[in-house]
């Protein structure tokens, strides 16, 4: 288990149940690099990934 399951597992058990648009999702993430610029690459990286989950099934 990585360290950052945890923050995972907490999003899964407090809003696992929510539905949200990815907007809101991406503009979350726009307040999160904002307040912690030094994650900047990270999220820029985790939004690309997300973005292009679907390239591999055509």
């Amino acid at each position: 288990m990585y360290f950052t399951d945890r923050g995972i597992e907490e999003l899964e058990e407090r809003r696992g149940e929510d539905e949200v648009a990815l907007a809101w999702v991406a503009d979350r993430m726009r307040a999160f690099v904002d307040q912690n610029p030094a994650f900047e690459d990270a999220v820029e990286r985790l939004a690309t990934f997300l973005a292009r989950d679907d390239a591999d099934d055509d």
